[in-house]
């Protein structure tokens, strides 16, 4: 009896360091991939451009062929869609279809597209991250770049990570003009409402502060996207099984990251109570 006690909580307290050691793992490894942009843009300029091109044409297709850009259009087309929809039959109840492009220009702008184009990257660009570092991993090409003193770190991540930010501004522009298409296509030729009272009320609401917020959402979920594919990436073991479960594993991880991190911007770059744009009041 006693026995099996301690070894019960010998097994929790091993859980428990190997979670702490997780933790810390990842918050070095994120502050070193960061504080290396200064040096990896200096040093490794063409490496972030080589990047770039295969994020945009490469293997996740981010313009060739319909890839990462389609996709994000179609997530937000739909999701734009039922927001429409929604919004219409909500506000119809109460006799105030009116304030139907107020609440589109206010969702799509704060919440839909940084969100959905966010996701769109971790689900096509970060698992590839993931996949290549994985494989270099359990390679052993990253020690032998370690080994001839080339740093790991910027030259893998950073590279990536910059990448990944210039390249959600386009993912982030299409997502939104999708999702401000199929919302007014829903609200006014579908459902019947007056287009000029759509555009007034959608025009006062859309501010260009508002645009820059959302801009900086997307760009900080493509830093958190980034961050948290390359540290499992990074860190695999376990051979092409373990590549693949660190893929999973950062999937899972970067889309609760994206949730948790678009609540706090919400409340940070909008207040708890914000003021409706264009009417003043709250």
């Amino acid at each position: 009896m006693v026995s099996d006690n301690l070894h019960r909580l010998r097994h929790r307290s091993r859980r428990a360091t190997g979670i702490f050691t997780e933790f810390g793992r990842h918050v070095t490894f994120y502050a070193e991939t960061v504080a290396a942009i200064p040096f990896t843009i200096r040093r490794y300029s063409k490496h972030i451009a080589h990047h770039i091109g295969e994020v945009s044409f490469g293997y996740a297709s981010l313009l060739a062929g319909g890839g990462t850009i389609g996709i994000v259009f179609a997530m937000s087309a739909v999701a734009a869609m039922m927001v429409g929809v929604e919004t219409y039959r909500g506000l119809d109840l109460i006799g105030l279809t009116s304030l139907s492009g107020l609440l589109s220009a206010i969702v799509n702008t704060r919440e839909l597209a940084p969100v959905i184009a966010s996701i769109a990257l971790a689900a096509k660009v970060g698992t590839g991250f993931t996949a290549q570092l994985g494989a270099m991993r359990i390679s052993d090409e990253i020690d032998a770049l370690d080994s001839v003193a080339v740093r790991s770190i910027p030259f893998l991540a950073t590279t990536r990570l910059i990448a990944a930010v210039v390249c959600i501004i386009p993912i982030y522009l299409v997502g939104l003009i999708a999702a401000f298409v199929a919302t007014r296509l829903v609200v006014v030729n579908f459902g019947g409402s007056s287009a000029g009272t759509y555009d007034y009320y959608f025009h006062l609401a859309l501010t260009p502060g508002d645009l820059v917020y959302s801009m900086t959402k997307a760009v900080v979920f493509a830093i958190v996207v980034a961050l948290v594919h390359c540290c499992y990436g990074f860190h695999a073991s376990g051979g092409p099984e373990g590549v693949g479960r660190a893929a999973g594993r950062a999937l899972r991880t970067s889309i609760l990251a994206i949730g948790i991190t678009d609540v706090f911007l919400t409340f940070a770059l909008w207040g708890i109570v914000p003021t409706v744009p264009g009417l003043g009041v709250s």
